[in-house]
């Protein structure tokens, strides 16, 4: 029996923030074909790689697909008829769809689709889970769990997983271009650029840490910090213009439907 219990078709930095969240490294086996990126997963994880994505198929059982979405189907071509009904492939790639996953990868191999977010590389990052509807609950657990330790996890059904990826899987961008906003208006108040990425990034990262470890409502929260005639609340009378809200919802809806587009 192989000693691999986990693959990695494809090494990139989404498939090294899953990696990192696994505690036993010496299981996993990578295809990746640049030596010099192989050799870095090698030192920094103590991880076997191969360049032959069929040396991943032939050893692990449950194998992560972590390519670009135009190498998909060169890499099913290559591995189809080697996996079996005792393996299970979870996708990372967007707009991949469960039925075109099963189109190319065959009928055998249980299949489950994830998007990630970047924040994976930071342990804070946020997955949707979409299972097929073949695939065994013990599977979906064990891949919650490794997922778990790079953070949040929530198991949806394969249709919400457009909306999961113009929210989570694109909101980074959003928020640091909210930051960037933010840096720039205080480099206009007259701080020193590098003390404006602070203020601005620690402030964001204490606002949701709090949000999150309080559980208080929105609302709540930010008529709590509008002092009646107070500076936030001069502020906020400019940002509650309500094309705020609606540049936010196309925003989220142009990625939805780009999603849509994709699969």
């Amino acid at each position: 029996m192989s000693k691999f219990k986990i693959g990695f078709f494809g090494a990139g930095k989404m498939a090294e923030g899953i990696l990192s969240a696994i505690v036993e490294k010496d299981s996993v086996i990578m295809a990746e074909k640049v030596d010099a990126r192989a050799d870095e997963l090698v030192r920094k994880y103590g991880v076997v790689t191969t360049d032959d994505v069929k040396g991943v198929a032939a050893a692990a059982k449950l194998i992560f697909l972590a390519v670009r979405p135009q190498d998909v189907d060169v890499v099913a071509a290559e591995v189809k008829d080697m996996l079996t009904s005792s393996q299970t492939l979870v996708s990372i790639v967007a707009g991949k769809t469960l039925a075109k996953l099963r189109k190319a990868f065959g009928r055998k191999v249980k299949l489950i689709r994830v998007m990630p977010n970047l924040a994976l590389r930071a342990k804070a990052g946020m997955c949707a889970i979409a299972p097929a509807a073949n695939t065994p609950a013990r599977d979906v657990a064990a891949v919650r769990k490794i997922l778990a330790g790079a953070g949040e996890t929530v198991v949806l059904k394969e249709k919400h997983l457009d909306a999961v990826t113009a929210l989570s899987g694109s909101g980074p961008a959003y928020f640091a271009y909210m930051q960037e906003a933010m840096v720039e208006g205080g480099v206009k108040l007259g701080l020193e650029r590098k003390v404006a990425m602070l203020l601005a990034g620690q402030t964001m990262f204490g606002t949701a840490k709090f949000l999150r470890e309080s559980a208080m409502d929105l609302g709540a929260f930010i008529e709590g910090v509008c002092t009646k005639g107070g500076t936030t609340a001069a502020g906020m009378e400019k940002l509650a213009d309500p094309a705020f809200k609606r540049i936010v919802a196309s925003t989220l809806a142009a990625a939805a439907a780009r999603s849509k587009e994709l699969a």
